[in-house]
């Protein structure tokens, strides 16, 4: 509950309930895995009944049910259940924008430990976690994210492919897509560009997950694959359009600065640096999830943050791009900046 910032009136309800959001994550979760959305699917069903699909008590489950209707993910009529709009697109696996397997990564139990310890982050400066958190070598929950954040992104993959579209046409060219993970940016393109190529660069066990996705798509031949650190390893040739999606955040100013400079050099002349990012406006407070992503990066990595485009700006003009433009994604919390010379 957010307390309304026209009014003076203290709120006790928005500390109680603050205090108590750990339990509509977990009670999210428990019916995820419990798949409560998808046994419901289009059909009215009670307690009992969902009970029996999902192999649970009948308790339990009206509990739990009861507890999801308060807080808008089911909706009950007499002792039958059934989806509201956003349960139905979102956490019904029949769904194609379904969204559940995010809980694996976004509510893990290890995130959840890791922000437990937010005192000791804060006074820290810096994450907790041992090596330097979420950007040491080969972070094996990289895996896991790789695995289940895909429909997530897809709004913002198939932005991406359209802006990449509108600068380059139908012209084949050449894709470096920097933290490829599942890979649905790259493939993205790929689809849109028909004689396109595409390196894929991450730790070589998240891309195993990439090459299945992009063995999946049929686009093994328009691949390949570069294992190991990209603020390290030598990259291979000259591209068009560079991808830094969802990886900058993780950095210090400076290590951004250093990576966009050695990107640069592989950079063809009319191409361009295609940068996915959570960018909260200049106040840093607003809007709330690109605002509030700061934390994260606190508690997950020693020197990231959630930058703002003036901040950008000044990382990409330092490094020789100073034309920056920055864009909204529909249906989604990011926003594009797209950098050339």
């Amino acid at each position: 509950m957010n307390e309304n910032p026209a009014s003076n009136a203290p709120n006790p309800a928005m500390v109680f309930d603050t205090l108590n959001a750990y339990q509509r994550t977990g009670a999210l979760r428990a019916a995820i895995e419990l798949r409560i959305f998808s046994i419901i699917h289009h059909t009215p069903l009670t307690a009992e009944r969902i009970a029996q699909e999902c192999q649970a008590s009948s308790r339990g489950v009206r509990m739990l049910c009861d507890y999801l209707t308060v807080h808008g993910f089911l909706s009950r009529s007499q002792t039958e259940y059934s989806l509201t709009p956003t349960s139905a697109v979102f956490l019904d696996e029949a769904s194609p924008q379904y969204m559940g397997a995010m809980a694996r990564f976004v509510a893990s139990d290890e995130m959840i430990d890791t922000f437990c310890g937010v005192t000791g982050s804060v006074k820290k400066g810096g994450t907790l976690l041992p090596d330097g958190g979420s950007t040491k070598l080969d972070y094996e929950p990289w895996i896991e994210f790789a695995e289940s954040m895909a429909p997530m992104m897809m709004p913002s993959a198939m932005f991406i492919a359209g802006l990449v579209s509108e600068r380059f046409g139908k012209r084949p060219i050449r894709v470096f897509d920097i933290a490829a993970s599942h890979g649905q940016f790259g493939l993205s393109i790929a689809r849109q560009f028909p004689e396109s190529s595409v390196v894929a660069q991450d730790f070589a066990p998240v891309l195993t997950v990439t090459r299945r996705n992009v063995e999946h798509a049929g686009m093994m031949n328009r691949y390949e694959f570069l294992p190991g650190d990209v603020m390290t390893i030598d990259y291979p040739g000259m591209f068009d359009c560079i991808l830094l999606t969802n990886f900058l955040h993780h950095f210090s100013q400076s290590a951004c600065e250093n990576l966009l400079r050695r990107l640069k050099s592989h950079l063809n002349p009319s191409g361009i640096i295609v940068t996915l990012e959570f960018v909260p406006n200049e106040d840093r407070i607003s809007p709330p999830m690109p605002a509030t992503f700061a934390l994260t990066m606190l508690m997950t990595t020693g020197e990231g943050d959630a930058y703002t485009f003036a901040e950008y700006c000044r990382m990409f003009s330092s490094a020789g791009f100073h034309q920056n433009q920055l864009l909204d994604v529909p249906q989604s919390p990011s926003r594009v900046i797209v950098s050339a010379v």
